[in-house]
């Protein structure tokens, strides 16, 4: 956190990840993972869509959801 002159707070992050990014470096992978879920199928899973699309699917399955 880090504190202007005004006093407002705001956070300062040292990078940037998707939750999958940084799901991937953890150094037990497997202990994490469902057991019919591998790091492959994993991959490939993230690599059939991409992150905009996910985030557009997701915030379309939400707004159907308020609907109801």
């Amino acid at each position: 956190m880090v504190t202007g002159a005004k006093g407002k707070q705001r956070r300062i992050y040292r990078w940037y990840a998707t939750p999958l990014e940084i799901l991937r470096q953890l150094p037990d992978l497997a202990r994490y993972l469902k057991r019919e879920m591998t790091e492959e199928v994993m991959n490939q899973r993230a690599g059939n869509e991409s992150d905009t699309s996910s985030a557009r699917r997701m915030q379309k399955e939400k707004a159907v959801r308020k609907m109801c």
